[in-house]
């Protein structure tokens, strides 16, 4: 299909998909590769909010044993925590709103053939994981922000 094609018949598939065992290894394989995609994301998410949580821990704990309350800036770690526990759950809802829009573009009628379709999906843990990491994320931001650790 050229791209004339495709203007002059704009209600039709935007590839030429062929039913063939290479296409549907591909389309396996880019399957699997929008699910590590998004457990890269779970997983840089995790680490932000456990490394936004831990710096407000860590350095209120080192500030009460010292005593010192001479800082320049003695909220900038709570700020810091904040902003990276932040950064972390807005990665994952970002992160689990680009995997459905993949997941949804590769079950369309448009790959339905190569994607071996039997009218229904398959279903991965993603989204649960995904839900109790933004839940377990927006937990530690206020817990952080209404000072309760």
């Amino acid at each position: 299909m050229t791209m004339s094609d495709s203007k002059a018949n704009p209600g039709s598939s935007r590839f030429d998909v062929r039913l063939a065992a290479e296409t549907h290894f591909a389309w396996l394989r880019t399957r699997l590769a929008v699910e590590r995609t998004m457990m890269a994301y779970l997983r840089t998410s995790v680490s932000l909010i456990g490394f936004g949580f831990g710096i407000v821990q860590f350095l209120n704990n080192v500030r009460q044993i010292s005593g010192d309350t001479t800082a320049r800036f003695p909220n900038a770690s709570w700020y810091l925590g904040l902003a990276l526990i932040f950064c972390g759950v807005l990665a994952a809802v970002f992160s689990i709103w680009e995997y459905h829009r993949t997941v949804e573009y590769l079950w369309s009628d448009g790959y339905a053939a190569i994607a071996g379709r039997t009218g229904e999906q398959k279903q991965t843990p993603l989204y649960a994981v995904s839900i109790v990491l933004i839940l377990t994320g927006c937990f530690a931001f206020f817990a952080v922000l209404l000072n309760f650790v």
